[in-house]
C-alpha cells in the first residue's frame, strides 16, 4: 500500500512531539494531518510504526495527542491524569535477549499501541531533559521540538522558516524606524 507524502513542515522529532506536530499553521490556518485514517497512515509510516491505520487507532492517537498537548502546552498537574489514562492501556515487559536485558511493550489492545508509545516517549523525554522540550518561539507557530543543540538555546522549530521570519520581521521594524 502506498502512503501519501507527509505535508508537515517539521518531522523527525521524538514520537510524542511528532504527534503534537500533526497540527501546524499554514497561512494563518491550523492544518491537521489526523483528520482521517489516511493521515494516520502517513504519521504511522513517518515514524515506522507497524500498526493498522483504522478508526480505533485514530481515535486513540487523537486521545493521546490531546493529553500530550494538555501537559506540554498547559501544566503537568492538569494533564498528567490524561496521559496516565493513555498509559493504562499498555505496559513494559522485561525480557532477556541474546544481547542482554531488554524491554518489550505490550498493549491491552493493539489499536492503543501508537498512542501508548507516544505517551511513553513523553515520559522518556521528561526523564532525560524536561527543559529541552520546547514550543517554537514564533508567535504564530504551534510546533514543538526537542532541543538537541549543544548549549540548549534553540528557539525555533526551523531556522529556515520561523527563525527567518522573525529575523526578517526585526529587520523590517529596524528599517522602518530609520
Amino acid at each position: 500500500m502506498s502512503v501519501a507524502r507527509d505535508p508537515r513542515p517539521l518531522t523527525g522529532e521524538p514520537l510524542s512531539l511528532d504527534l503534537l506536530n500533526t497540527r501546524w499553521m499554514q497561512d494563518g490556518v491550523v492544518q491537521d494531518l489526523l483528520t482521517d485514517t489516511g493521515g494516520l497512515a502517513v504519521w504511522l509510516a513517518a515514524n515506522e510504526l507497524d500498526f493498522a491505520a483504522d478508526e480505533a487507532t485514530l481515535r486513540h492517537v487523537l486521545t493521546a495527542r490531546d493529553a500530550l498537548r494538555a501537559v506540554v502546552d498547559g501544566s503537568l498537574d492538569d494533564g498528567a491524569s490524561r496521559v496516565d489514562a493513555v498509559l493504562a492501556h499498555g505496559r513494559i515487559r522485561a525480557t532477556l535477549t541474546a544481547q542482554g536485558p531488554g524491554e518489550e511493550p505490550e498493549f491491552s489492545d493493539a489499536s492503543w499501541g501508537p498512542a501508548w508509545l507516544a505517551a511513553r516517549n513523553y515520559l522518556e523525554l521528561l526523564s532525560t531533559a524536561p527543559d529541552r522540550i520546547r514550543h517554537c518561539a514564533h508567535e504564530s507557530c504551534i510546533l514543538h521540538f526537542f532541543d538537541t543543540s549543544r548549549n540548549g538555546t534553540r528557539r525555533w522549530c526551523s531556522m529556515a522558516a520561523c527563525g527567518n521570519r522573525a529575523k526578517a520581521s526585526r529587520h523590517y521594524a529596524r528599517s522602518k524606524e530609520s
